[in-house]
This record gives C-alpha cells, sequence and structure tokens, in this order.
C-alpha cells in the first residue's frame, strides 16, 4: 500500500462511521419515566446527598472507581514532538481504546492548552474529583518530571506519567528475568543507557530499586556520556552522572552487561555489541527501528539476550503490558497513588508470570509450538489472556500492604473471576486469530474480487500481512477497483472466461471430469462449469494451486456451496459438513452451530457436529464446554426433538469421554452456570462457562444467531465451514468488509492446521 493509501485509511478509520474512537454508554436502563426519574431528578438527589455526608461515596455510587483521565498538553506526542493539545486528541482516545480493551477501565480524554506548568497542574487539581485515576501522557520533559511529582503529592488519587513509567516497569521485569538466564546479578552488572529522557530516567531509577550500583551505571545523551565534570545539567541528569572519564558510547559498551536503548536507530555497531561481555543483554527500544537491527545482532552474537519494542521479533518491550493492568489493580483498591512498591509488584508479576506454562491459545495466537522461559521468552506476549489476573492483584497486593490503598480485598480468587468476567465483553480473539494469521500467512483465492468490497478485503489482508490474495473475476473489473482504491500490489488476477486460461481450464476439467463422470456429467459439461467462478476456484484448491477459497458475497449460500462439495469434498470420516458460527458476546466468545447447512440433524449427525465444533473452537485456542440445546432439559419431554437430542448426547460421552459436553439443555440452563449447578449439579457442565451451542435443527441455529447478531449488534465470525477436506469458506452474501477480512483470517488459520495434521 502506498504512503497516500495509507494516510487515506487512517483517516477514513478515524472518521468514519462517527468521528473519533470512544463513546460513552448508558450503564442504567432509561426506557421508561421510571428510569429517567431515578437516572436524575428526583432520584439523582439521594446518591448526592450521600456523597455530601462522605465523598467516598462518590466511588458506591458514580462510576469514578472505574474512570481514568487520559491528560495531555500535546508538547511531546508519540515521535510528532510539540504538535499541540487539539492534534494530540486522536492519540489519547487510542490510549483511552487500549484502557478499555484490556483492562476495561472507562476514560475520559483531556487535552490542556497550556505549557505552563502551574497552569497545568492547576487544571488537572480542579477536575480531579471526577476521576478514579489520571494517566499523564505525551508532556515532554523535563516539565513532565515536575508535574507528575506535585500532582502525585497534592491528590490523593492515583497518577502516573506512562511515558516515564511504563517502559521502565516492562523493561525491568524483562531486565531480571535476562539476568536469570545468563547467571548475573543485578548488583553486579554494568549499565550502558542510550537516552536520557523520561522514560531513560524512569527505567534507570527502578533499576536501582532492583539493586543496580549507580558507579556500573553509565547515561548517554545526544552529547555523550553524562559526567559530573559536565556543566549545565539538569536535576535529572545530575542524578545518573558517572564519574568514569569516558566521552563516546563505544567506551561506554566496551565490556558492558546491559545495553538499554531509547534513543535513536542504528546507533549501536556490530563491533560496540562485540566488545560486550558475556551474555551480553540488548534492549533496543526505538520505535519503529531500534538502535540496532534485530536480525543483525542476532548475526552478530549468538550468546546475546535481545528485546525490542517491535511485535515482530521475540521480547517486545510494549508498554500495554503494564498501565491497563497497573491502574486496574489502583483503582480496585481505591488507592491514593500508585506508589515504588506497586511498580515494583507490578514488574515482579510479568517476570514471573513468563516461566509459568503457556496456555495453548497464547501458544496458537503466536503460532509457537510451544512458548517456554528463555532468551526468546523473557516478558509475557500482550495478548496472553493471564494478564489480567496477574497483574492487577499483584498491584493491588502492594497497595495494601504500603498503605496506598483504601479499601480491602479479602477474597483474592473471588477478584481473580472477577478480572477475568471483565474482558468477557473483548475482541480479542480476533486480534489473536489475525496474530496468528500474519505469522504463516497462505495464498487464498477471492472468487469474487471484481466486487468493490472482496478487493477491499483483499487489500487489507495484503497490507496487514495476514494472506497473499488470489484475485478471481473480471480483469478489467479488477484492475479498475484496484486503480480506485490505490491497490497496486503485484498479485496474481485470474479471469477464467480469458483465452490465455484455456490451458487451467481444459486441465481442471479433465480432473473434474474424472471425480464427476459417473454422476451424469460429461468433459463438455465440466468444461463449461469450469468458466464458473466457484469450479474455477474450488479446483485451483482442489489441485493446490492455492492454500485456501473465500467466496459467497454475491451469491446465496447454496448455489456456492454446491460446486464446492462436488470439488472439493469432505475430511475423511465426515458424511455431511455443517458451519458454526462464532459470536463475540459480551459474556466472551460463544459458538452456534449448525447454522447453514443441515436442516434437521440426526442423532448421530448432531453429535458429529458437536465433534467438528470442538475441533474448531480448539484451533481458536479455546477449550470447549459445549451444551446440546433443545426446548427440554435431561429427559423432561420424551418426544422424538428432545430424545434426538439426548441420544446425541449418550453417543458422545460413549465416543468421547473426555469431551466436556451435555444435554439435552434449555439454552438459560445452559448459560446460567448458578442455575445450572444448582438444578442439575450432576451435569458435565456444572461449574462450567459454556462456550457452545450446538441446536437441534437449522431454524433454530440461524434464526438464534441472527436475532443475537441485530438486536445486540454482536460481531459474528462466519459461517466458519466444518468437515471439509481442504480449507474453503464461505460467507454470507452481503458480507461485510470486516466479516470477509475475519473469515480470511480464518482460512489461514484452518490452512496452518491442516498443513501441520498433513505433516505429522
Amino acid at each position: 500500500m502506498s504512503k497516500q493509501s495509507k494516510r487515506r485509511e487512517a483517516l477514513i478509520y478515524h472518521a468514519k462511521p462517527r468521528p473519533g474512537k470512544i463513546q460513552v454508554v448508558p450503564t442504567k436502563k432509561y426506557a421508561t419515566q421510571r428510569d429517567l426519574a431515578l437516572a436524575y431528578s428526583p432520584g439523582v438527589a439521594d446518591p448526592c446527598l450521600e456523597i455530601e455526608k462522605d465523598v467516598r461515596n462518590a466511588y458506591k455510587y458514580t462510576n469514578k472507581g472505574n474512570l481514568v483521565a487520559v491528560i495531555s498538553n500535546g508538547t511531546a506526542v508519540l515521535g510528532l514532538g510539540d504538535i499541540g493539545p487539539e492534534a494530540s486528541k486522536p492519540v489519547m482516545e487510542g490510549k483511552a481504546l487500549l484502557f478499555k480493551i484490556f483492562a476495561d477501565i472507562d476514560v475520559f480524554d483531556i487535552e490542556v492548552d497550556t505549557n505552563n506548568i502551574e497552569e497545568f497542574i492547576a487544571t488537572v487539581k480542579n477536575i480531579a474529583p471526577t476521576f478514579g485515576g489520571i494517566n499523564l501522557e505525551d508532556i515532554k520533559a523535563p516539565e513532565a518530571f515536575e508535574i507528575e511529582r506535585r500532582l502525585k503529592e497534592e491528590l490523593d488519587i492515583p497518577v502516573m506519567h506512562d511515558d516515564q513509567h511504563g517502559t521502565a516497569i516492562i523493561s525491568a521485569a524483562a531486565l531480571l528475568n535476562a539476568l536469570e538466564l545468563a547467571g548475573k546479578k543485578i548488583e553486579e552488572v554494568s549499565i550502558v543507557i542510550s537516552g536520557a529522557g523520561a522514560a531513560a530516567v524512569s527505567c534507570t531509577r527502578l533499576y536501582k530499586a532492583f539493586g543496580a550500583k549507580s558507579e556500573n551505571i553509565v547515561m548517554l545523551d545526544s552529547k555523550g556520556v553524562i559526567r559530573e565534570d559536565r556543566e549545565n545539567l539538569t536535576e535529572e541528569k545530575a542524578e545518573f552522572a558517572s564519574s568514569r572519564k569516558i566521552d563516546t558510547l563505544e567506551e561506554a559498551v566496551k565490556d558492558a552487561d546491559v545495553f538499554i536503548g531509547l534513543s535513536v536507530k542504528d546507533i549501536l555497531s556490530p563491533t560496540m555489541l562485540n566488545s560486550m561481555a558475556n551474555d551480553p543483554i540488548v534492549f533496543a527500544l526505538a520505535n519503529p527501528d531500534p538502535e540496532i537491527d534485530y536480525n543483525l545482532a542476532m548475526d552478530t552474537r549468538k550468546d546475546i539476550i535481545m528485546a525490542t519494542g517491535r511485535s515482530d521479533h521475540p521480547n517486545q518491550v510494549n508498554n500495554v503490558l503494564g498501565f491497563p493492568y497497573i491502574f486496574r489493580g489502583a483503582l480496585d483498591v481505591r488507592a491514593t497513588k500508585i506508589n515504588e512498591a506497586m511498580k515494583m509488584a507490578a514488574v515482579k508479576a510479568l517476570a514471573e508470570l513468563a516461566k509459568e506454562h503457556v496456555p495453548e491459545q497464547v501458544n496458537i495466537a503466536y503460532g509457537e509450538t510451544k512458548l517456554s522461559f528463555g532468551r526468546d521468552y523473557i516478558i509475557p506476549k500482550p495478548f496472553d489472556p493471564r494478564l489480567i489476573a496477574a497483574v492487577p492483584p499483584a498491584v493491588a497486593k502492594a497497595a495494601i500492604e504500603s498503605g496506598a490503598a483504601t479499601t480491602a480485598i479479602t477474597n483474592w480468587e473471588a477478584y481473580q473471576d472477577e478480572l477475568y468476567e471483565r474482558m468477557g465483553s473483548d475482541n480479542k480473539i480476533i486480534r489473536l486469530l489475525l496474530n496468528r494469521a500474519r505469522l504463516n500467512p497462505k495464498r487464498i483465492v477471492f472468487a469474487e474480487a471484481d466486487h468493490l468490497d472482496v478487493l477491499k478485503a483483499a487489500q487489507i489482508v495484503y497490507d496487514e500481512g495476514i494472506a497473499i490474495p488470489v484475485l478471481l473475476g473480471k480483469k478489467d473489473v479488477i484492475l479498475s477497483f484496484m486503480e480506485q482504491l490505490e491497490f497496486d500490489a503485484d498479485l496474481e488476477i485470474i479471469d477464467p472466461k480469458e483465452a490465455k486460461e484455456s490451458d487451467k481450464i481444459n486441465l481442471y476439467a479433465e480432473k473434474f471430469w474424472q471425480k464427476r463422470r459417473r454422476t451424469g456429467i460429461t468433459l463438455y459439461d465440466a468444461q463449461k462449469l469450469m468458466l464458473e467462478r466457484n469450479y474455477f476456484a474450488s479446483m485451483m484448491l482442489n489441485e493446490g494451486d492455492v492454500d485456501g477459497m473465500i467466496s459467497g458475497y454475491s451469491r446465496s449460500y447454496p448455489l456456492v456451496i454446491k460446486p464446492v462439495f462436488e470439488t472439493i469434498g469432505l475430511f475423511e470420516g465426515v458424511s455431511k459438513a455443517a458451519t458454526t458460527n462464532l459470536m463475540l458476546t459480551k459474556r466472551g466468545p460463544l459458538f452456534f452451530s449448525d447454522t447453514a447447512i443441515n436442516i434437521d440433524p440426526t442423532a448421530r449427525e448432531l453429535a458429529k457436529i458437536a465433534q467438528m465444533t470442538n475441533y474448531t473452537m480448539k484451533m481458536f485456542g479455546l477449550e470447549p464446554a459445549i451444551a446440546m440445546i433443545s426446548y427440554a432439559n435431561f429427559g423432561s419431554s420424551k418426544d422424538p426433538h428432545a430424545s434426538k437430542v439426548r441420544e446425541a448426547v449418550d453417543l458422545l460421552h460413549k465416543s468421547n469421554p473426555d469431551m466436556i459436553v451435555d444435554g439435552e439443555l434449555q439454552a438459560d440452563f445452559a448459560l446460567g452456570q448458578e442455575m445450572l449447578k444448582k438444578k442439575f449439579p450432576f451435569s458435565k457442565l456444572a461449574g462450567k462457562k459454556v462456550n457452545a451451542l450446538i441446536f437441534p435443527n437449522l431454524d433454530s441455529a440461524n434464526s438464534n444467531y441472527k436475532l443475537l447478531k441485530e438486536l445486540n449488534n454482536v460481531d459474528s465470525i462466519g459461517p466458519i465451514l466444518l468437515g471439509m477436506k481442504k480449507p474453503v469458506h464461505i460467507v454470507q452474501m452481503g458480507a461485510s468488509v470486516d466479516e470477509m477480512v475475519n473469515m480470511t483470517a480464518v482460512t489461514v488459520v484452518d490452512a496452518q492446521r491442516k498443513e501441520l495434521r498433513e505433516n505429522e
């Protein structure tokens, strides 16, 4: 994608369908006059009076306890510098988005139009009663130091400048683990810090808190080594001035154990790296281009332990591992500050989490066979779902023990359950899916690429590295749309009706005829069928010319599925294909099966649908807990419709005793954990969070998934085709661009999984 295209895409993303990235959503009922009278006048007077009696009641009756202000004056925005408060707002909204999706914290972004320290502090203090915490962002040094120091002293809610402390906390966790792997002690190692800004100062202070010695630390700024004999040092730089008589980075890194880069790209040369001590630890954190290229560094020193700020290399030092969870823990005990004890607790929690067994969901997300503590895994991955239950409790405990908390947590197990529950509304599974697809993109044929929305989806998956599109359709239309979209990639475009494709058509027709000649198909018929896009695309997949297929945008499901069935066929042992839809609900991911194919499946077919759904859920890294849905509960009806479901469950319990599946069950009992446990404690699902529903027929499955999608604005991925020999997936007619992108990622992951199975 050209720079201009990327710019346009970014602008459209922020502008459409409504400007900005965040909104305010009511949390209480507001449908009736009674609701409104409680929400505002006269009912609102009662909580107001309770808060007047005791201001701590604001946490009880308002959103203060889950509300953080992200505040900036726009003087040091990302790599853009001093661009002003209005121009910083998209960044602050982005920060708000991260708070919400990673820790379920609500945010108001506040942009303050002043560069004056006193005015800025006064503004924040005046609005502080609204919030449970303050996240300072993108404020230039040295003003940032004074602003944070004063606000921490003068406010009774947590205040943190993430630019300073975020990198410090994450890199400290990585450093502790790297030192352990290298067999070195933090009190003894020589540390070089390239950079002297807010992040560098905070990192160095935190390393010292963990035992690093001042005499073993050398800090450099753009002028070279910060020495005691240099004049006009700021207070912060003077704190780390070295007594060593050296001037350059080359001198500083000689025999050094640790290099921390918070400066500019390519400043550390291979020669400098080679001069470092054995098992050197190099954190090259300049973004997007590190102080030394990752591959160059790894080629230069085989004994190196390296981290960067980039997601495409191991050991990413990413602030999102810290700030959402630190504020979550601080808010949940109504802390008055984020102190050193709380930051150090976050460091230790992150370091320890990296040493624990990594769940398969994370391995799948990052395309790893088995992530385990070692040189390429010294800090957790940003999409690790355990972070929400690891870091906030550690921070909260430290707040309680250090006296920063104003309320206590007594049941830590229940608190962890609550934290996991908070993330049920998150679409994290989509990010995990896309991330896994990017690790090993496959060739996917888009059978309807001469439709604008399909081509948009192909452009996105290409630009994002999710797949390598093969574009099938009218070539002149595709080229015209590509020019319109500024989609200038060198991709294969195939028009089956062009003369140059005749050899391929003849080859595919011959193969198809050999397969179907006893079903009334002649060779001439086969040649005519190959002119149809879905037969041609299916044969491309069948013959291995592509790894997967996407279709369905412009045609009804039955018309698309017919050539797929006739050409590709079913996986060995499968008598009927089925579909499942992944619904991204507030309670977490929920699979609905069968939503598109089997009108009235038999008991045996229902059992097979459950087995295929179970397999597909594991492809997503989920542990299936499957409910077989009926209008009856456990034999309460002898009607054949209910008996069919009961028979399917019996078959599953015999053939797959390790599967967590049960029924027949009404939907409310299946999804209501307490109801199920109380009424049917014998069920295999009692105490489990059900994440898949197998419906007794197509009417119920299709209607329920579409009702949920439309009434509750629930995102859906699917229908995901189950039981096919090759990775082919068919979107619903008129699917959105995002839906097609997601289904392409499913197809890529499906292809990856089938490839692994074939190679086993």
